[in-house]
């Protein structure tokens, strides 16, 4: 009898305790929106200017605690963020900008303390230290074309004073050689099993190469005060300002801690909440970048205004495309021109309506429907930029070219009480040997089978593909079950149940991308080309070097859970 109250106590606690923590979670709605205004983040030059010839420049960029302010009426919040120095050190990190041709070296350093700030989940393949202190960190540039040593694989971490490293750390100081085409990326955390919380925490900012020769005749806005990153993300907050990550997994005796979506209502652009922006009645250019764990947006105006979109990812288009709405995957980034002058009211909120999960998920709420509002100047302003008819024509997508075809699977797994457990790429986990073997300076066409429920958006280092067309499945169910018992899609006969409804690839996203949004239930065929897009000069080092590259979903709980596989090249 006393064990039995012991129980009921035990579980009155724990109710009460969970209760307790849920009581501490900041409403968004106590947060009033549009009254913090739109940081532009410093910007940091990754080359030398002399005698108005660019050199190459070495930099020093660490990740450092702080505390920084999301909101007017929320206390700081302890974050870790990139800068020169913790004082500098912002939250997104700064602007790198890059010249192309010119190349950047950075020693990326890591300060941060021995403890997270976020619980993380040591029953996933998680970066560990040898003497269990310090966060392991490594640094990726998203779109980067780069060598292995510099393209920061997950296995390649470090800690505070490289006092740990992981099995396949290469070196302190990365070269990034800035040759391939003009364009925005980003950098970011890419370590192990931690990639969700460090870049919860803040580990991301924007990296734009740029090449005046090309793109200073097309008139376009172009690298001054009317040319912007926008770093979108979502986060939730405790009433402390602290980040709010559900400590319990939604199968906590299997993974105490790991879910498999994060979500949090407050919108962030450039480390504020739903800012606002003043604009004159003229042309501004954004480089948006979706930097959200799991959260798609659909982007629109509330006064009907359109974007003009101009590039996807890091590649231009060939001429501008006019959009009312515009659905980014995490890590997915539109360059687009917004034209206020168009504008019949003085201002307009930047909405969103894409579900969550993305595409069958809840409907947007009151705090996530809205991102930022912009405050238009009532009066009229000379404005000399263009938008040109064409843009840039890079060499066109040759399905005759293919030396291979692969077959990629997305599998999830679930649990008993079917809530998802891990989730895999072909079947295999990321220790398992490597299957995809590219030759260098080859092109080959990937048919990514999604067998889940989710949109993923499949990332793959090096290489920029073009997507073809995506084909429903029939018979589903049937082929799934084939697959989960030989997962081979030849010998389940894929051609047999590739003849369902095509979607047409939105015109806007059928150029070079480096991520791409994989409909549940569909294949989606892609052609990959593992050289640069806008010349044949081959790559100014060894693709085929230690450590190698990784492919993966960039649905960060994803891939830390581990839909992330190995990527080797051969000669």
């Amino acid at each position: 009898m006393k064990k039995m109250i012991f129980l009921v106590f035990l579980n009155l606690l724990g109710i009460f305790m969970a209760s307790m923590a849920e009581d501490n979670i900041m409403s968004p709605s106590k947060l009033r929106m549009f009254v913090d205004k739109l940081p532009d983040m410093p910007r940091i030059k990754g080359y030398d200017v002399i005698n108005g010839v660019h050199f190459p420049k070495s930099l020093k960029i660490g990740m450092y605690h702080k505390k920084w302010k999301f909101h007017r009426d929320l206390p700081a919040t302890p974050v870790f963020a990139y800068g020169t120095s913790r004082h500098t050190a912002t939250v997104p990190g700064p602007t790198i900008e890059a010249v192309n041709g010119v190349e950047t070296y950075i020693t990326w350093q890591n300060h941060l303390p021995s403890k997270h700030i976020l619980p993380w989940d040591p029953t996933i393949p998680t970066a560990t230290p040898s003497s269990k202190k310090g966060i392991p960190t490594v640094v990726h540039l998203h779109g980067g074309i780069d060598e292995p040593k510099s393209d920061g694989h997950s296995e390649a971490w470090f800690t505070k004073g490289y006092k740990n490293k992981g099995p396949k750390w290469t070196k302190k100081k990365y070269h990034y050689h800035n040759f391939q085409h003009p364009g925005t990326m980003y950098y970011h955390d890419h370590a192990m099993g931690l990639t969700r919380v460090n870049i919860l925490a803040g580990l991301v900012g924007a990296y734009v190469i740029r090449q005046p020769s090309v793109e200073g005749p097309l008139g376009l806005l172009y690298g001054e005060e009317y040319d912007h990153p926008l770093v979108v993300f979502d986060r939730g907050f405790r009433t402390d300002g602290s980040i709010y990550m559900n400590s319990t997994g939604n199968n906590p005796s299997i993974h105490p801690q790991w879910q498999p979506e994060y979500f949090g209502d407050a919108i962030i652009v450039n480390g504020k909440a739903w800012p606002y922006m003043e604009v004159k009645r003229r042309k501004y250019r954004f480089r948006i970048i979706n930097a959200s764990n799991a959260r798609f947006f659909k982007f629109f105006f509330t006064n009907n205004m359109t974007f003009i979109h101009v590039a996807s990812d890091s590649a231009y288009h060939e001429r501008p495309l006019v959009l009312h709405d515009l659905l980014l995957a995490p890590s997915e980034i539109a360059d687009v021109i917004v034209d206020f002058s168009k504008s019949k009211s003085n201002l307009t909120i930047l909405g969103n309506d894409a579900a969550y999960p993305y595409p069958s998920g809840d409907p947007v709420n009151e705090a996530n429907s809205k991102v930022m509002k912009f405050i238009i100047e009532p009066h009229p302003v000379v404005d000399t930029s263009l938008i040109p008819r064409k843009l840039m024509k890079y060499q066109s997508p040759d399905v005759s070219e293919a030396s291979n075809i692969r077959y990629i699977a997305f599998y999830e797994y679930a649990s008993d009480i079917d809530e998802p457990t891990h989730l895999y790429i072909n079947g295999k986990s990321f220790e398992a040997s490597v299957t995809e073997t590219p030759r260098v300076g080859t092109s080959e066409i990937w048919n990514i089978i999604n067998l889940t429920e989710d949109n993923h958006p499949l990332h793959i280092h090096l290489g920029l593909f073009v997507v073809l067309d995506q084909t429903e499945l029939m018979n589903e169910e049937e082929f799934k079950a084939c697959m989960m018992k030989l997962n081979d899609a030849m010998k389940c006969k894929i051609s047999k149940y590739t003849h369902g409804k095509k979607t047409e690839v939105p015109v806007h996203e059928k150029g070079w991308k480096n991520v791409y949004k994989m409909m549940p239930g569909h294949v989606t065929r892609i052609l990959v080309r593992f050289s640069y897009i806008h010349s044949n000069a081959s790559y100014p080092f060894d693709a085929t070097a230690e450590p190698g590259y990784v492919y993966h979903c960039h649905i960060l709980d994803h891939e830390d859970n581990v839909m992330m596989r190995p990527l080797k090249f051969i000669h």
